[in-house]
């Protein structure tokens, strides 16, 4: 009798005053502009896309809040020769369906994402053979020295073999030609959350994967909610009014209106990501244009362009200060990057008219400006303002801003004449820059530069582990690319997080939340 009178107290206090903060569930909603492209980890290499896979997959090594590479799903390596890595994996490392992970996974994961499809096949392309070395050890062999590879195998996240025979996964999804797949859609990985719900465009939800090996620093957070919401103005609105605790791009213009909330907070830092224009080189006439040939085919068209930008004004107008001119596309931090280089052409607009005048197009011309209007920080007003800078040299340009999937899936079908790109570093090395946009045919060259003496270059950088001769070869790549203006670089990006004052979310300049890492108060 006395024991049953017990559990009557302690379960009229439990509906009277809740449970103890130590045992409440808390959950994060989330928020940001776009959503992920895909939930299959090697079909697209797209910021918010890697994000969300963050959260559920893992890879061989990682980096932490420090953006130092540590052990992830291996807990060491060595190498036994130039060519030759070992890598020792986790005997506790479990997918959230309980399955154990073993070599086989990691094996199946880093030849799937070496597959034509993948948009990360070029983060691995020195790798020439997976093996498995037991159950939990793999050797990976390179076709040559490569000084980089573990912070390229950081992206390279690690899906169930079994999952993905049992689900027709085992190729990555064509994202470019508009595949649907299973892998699209659901997620089986490793990482401390599991996809639950998948709404694309409008709701996932995360919950504690239970097998985790890890540690959480809040043990009480146990639901991630990713809610996009394209629209700033009701992005802010539904911060401000408790509906989102956490928004991973807070809109420049609203940055002061939330830190001046008690209940909110703001944090900013510089992001490894550089915004930029690109022009085709190679098409014989514009797609979108009235001149019958293709200007962008001439340095000096393509010096007037980047001279009639006033940066300036747009880092004071459009991005209220949040922002680094930039010179070349690449940011303090990687390696090659200098300052020197960094330096931009001055903005000066008879220069520009009179470079216009001298390739033959002294009246400027017409062409298309295709824009994302959900991906960069106020990506559509940029190039809204480059559109009237670029008026005032007689170019005249039509916006053409869309959705960030849209605008992507038709760049990578060749659409464009002249375009916004965005692009981040992972790698913390200019390699990363030069294999996807500056290497002939790659896969994101799609201004179709191509010199010689920059493969030759890309080469040096992929397989001398002499760091000296290594660096020498990525300065005199980054000398010839910024004297061909082959792109127009803006700026530097600059990142907010807006969140409630007792939520925390370590802010990364890679713009990646660590949820494992939050703290989520009552």
């Amino acid at each position: 009798m006395k024991i049953r009178n017990f559990i009557r107290l302690i379960l009229s206090l439990v509906l009277v005053t809740g449970f103890s903060s130590a045992w409440a569930a808390q959950t994060i909603k989330w928020s940001m502009q776009g959503d992920s492209l895909t939930l299959d980890p090697h079909a697209q290499n797209e910021g918010p896309t890697t994000q969300v896979s963050r959260q559920v997959y893992e890879a061989l090594v990682q980096r932490g809040l420090d953006m130092k590479i540590g052990p992830a799903l291996a807990t060491s390596w060595k190498t036994t020769d130039p060519n030759t890595w070992i890598f020792q994996l986790r005997k506790d490392a479990k997918f959230s369906d309980g399955s154990g992970m073993t070599s086989e996974d990691v094996v199946f994961s880093i030849l799937r994402a070496k597959q034509r499809t993948s948009d990360f096949k070029e983060y691995i392309s020195t790798v020439s053979n997976v093996e498995p070395v037991g159950d939990y050890a793999v050797k990976i062999t390179t076709s040559k020295p490569n000084p980089i590879l573990l912070n390229q195998l950081s992206n390279i996240f690690i899906m169930s073999k079994a999952w993905s025979e049992k689900n027709f996964a085992m190729s990555p999804q064509n994202w470019d030609a508009g595949q649907e797949t299973f892998s699209a859609t659901n997620a089986l990985g490793t990482g401390p959350f599991k996809i639950t719900l998948r709404e694309p465009n409008t709701k996932t939800v995360f919950k504690r994967n239970k097998y985790w090996w890890g540690e959480m620093d809040d043990k009480g957070l146990t639901k991630i909610e990713l809610l996009p919401i394209k629209n700033a103005a009701t992005r802010v609105a539904a911060l401000l009014s408790g509906e989102i605790d956490l928004v991973t791009d807070a809109p420049v213009q609203d940055l002061k209106r939330i830190g001046a909330s008690s209940a909110h907070k703001v944090e900013s830092t510089a992001q490894m990501r550089t915004i930029f224009l690109g022009m085709d080189q190679a098409a014989d006439k514009l797609r979108t244009g009235n001149t019958g040939d293709n200007p962008f085919k001439k340095k000096e068209v393509r010096q007037a362009l980047y001279q009639a930008i006033d940066i300036e004004a747009i880092k004071k107008k459009v991005m209220r200060g949040l922002s680094e001119p930039a010179g070349i596309i690449t940011f303090p931090g990687v390696n090659g990057y200098t300052a020197e280089l960094d330096k931009r052409l001055p903005y000066d607009v008879d220069a520009a008219k009179k470079l216009l005048a001298s390739a033959g197009y002294p009246n400027g011309f017409d062409v298309e400006l295709r824009c994302p209007n959900d991906r960069y920080v106020n990506d559509e007003a940029i190039c809204t303002a480059v559109v009237g800078m670029l008026g005032k040299i007689g170019v005249n340009v039509n916006l053409f801003a869309q959705t960030k999937s849209k605008h992507f899936k038709e760049l990578k079908d060749d659409q464009g004449d002249f375009y916004m790109l965005g692009w981040g570093v992972p790698t913390l090395d200019s390699h990363y820059v030069f294999h996807y946009l500056y290497e002939t045919g790659a896969s994101w060259n799609k201004v179709n530069f191509s010199n010689p003496e920059v493969d030759a270059a890309i080469r040096v950088m992929e397989g001398e582990v002499d760091l000296d001769k290594r660096n020498a070869a990525i300065a005199k790549a980054w000398k010839i690319v910024k004297d061909d203006i082959a792109y127009l670089p803006l700026h530097h990006q600059v990142i907010s997080w807006a969140s409630k004052s007792n939520v925390n979310v370590p802010i990364r300049p890679n713009n990646e939340p660590l949820f494992r890492h939050a703290v989520a108060g009552k």
